[in-house]
C-alpha cells in the first residue's frame, strides 16, 4: 500500500538567504518531532534565524516564531549541529551569511487523500501483526493509529474542524487504543474502524 512507506514526520525545509551566494548543507540533521506532540496531533511551524560563517559553522541561533515551545526546543537543538560547506571570503562572498529557515512539523503529508477508504475497510487481521511484541504503553504509536491521526490532522479542513476539536478527537482515540487493540486481536475478521470512537468513524 502506497501510504506505508511514508513516515509520520515530514518537514518542509527551505532557506531564505539574506546575503548573496549559495549555502550547501553538509550535515543538517532535521529536528525530531516530539512524540508527545505527534501523538496529540499538534502541528505547526518554527521560524529560526542563524548565522552561517565562512568555515561552515552556525552561530547566533534565534527562534523567531514557534507554534509550540517544544517544537522550538527541538529545532534549536538540531540547528546547533548544522554545518555547511565552507567557502573562501572574497568578492561577493562575505565572512558570514544570515539565514531564516521555516521548519514545518506536519503529520504524514504523503498519504493519499483517500486513505480513509483503506482505514474504513481494513480488517483487523491485516493490522494485528503491527501490534505484535509491542508493550501496551507503545501501542498508541502503531502505524495504523499514526495513519488515522494523520488523516484527521491533514485531510479535514480547519474550517470544518477546529484544532481544539481535532485534538480532542485524537486524544479520545489515543485513550481507547488498548481497547481497540484488544478488540482487533479478539475479532480478526472485524473491520478496524468498527472499534474506533464514533467521532473518528464519522470523519472517515
Amino acid at each position: 500500500m502506497r501510504w506505508f512507506f511514508a513516515g509520520l514526520l515530514l518537514m518542509i525545509f527551505s532557506l531564505a538567504l539574506a546575503a548573496e551566494g549559495l549555502l550547501i548543507p553538509e550535515n543538517n540533521p532535521m529536528p525530531i518531532y516530539p512524540k508527545v506532540l505527534s501523538r496529540a496531533g499538534v502541528e505547526g511551524e518554527v521560524r529560526v534565524s542563524f548565522i552561517v560563517k565562512a568555515d561552515g559553522s552556525v552561530s547566533g541561533i534565534n527562534i523567531v516564531q514557534s507554534a509550540h515551545p517544544d517544537l522550538a526546543e527541538v529545532v534549536k537543538d538540531a540547528v546547533t549541529q548544522w554545518r555547511f560547506k565552507p567557502w573562501t571570503v572574497a568578492g561577493e562572498r562575505p565572512a558570514e551569511q544570515s539565514v531564516v529557515a521555516p521548519i514545518v512539523f506536519r503529520l504524514d503529508l504523503d498519504q493519499p487523500i483517500d486513505i480513509n477508504q483503506w482505514l474504513k475497510s481494513v480488517k483487523c487481521h491485516v493490522i494485528n501483526g503491527g501490534f505484535r511484541n509491542m508493550p501496551e504503553h507503545a501501542l498508541v504509536d502503531a502505524k495504523v493509529f499514526d495513519y488515522t491521526r494523520a488523516y484527521i490532522s491533514n485531510v479535514i479542513h480547519k474550517s470544518q474542524l477546529a484544532d481544539e476539536q481535532r485534538r480532542a478527537i485524537i486524544a479520545e482515540m489515543n485513550r481507547r487504543v488498548p481497547m481497540i487493540v484488544r478488540g482487533c486481536r479478539e475479532n480478526p475478521m472485524r473491520r478496524y474502524m468498527s472499534f474506533l470512537p464514533g467521532e473518528v468513524r464519522d470523519l472517515l
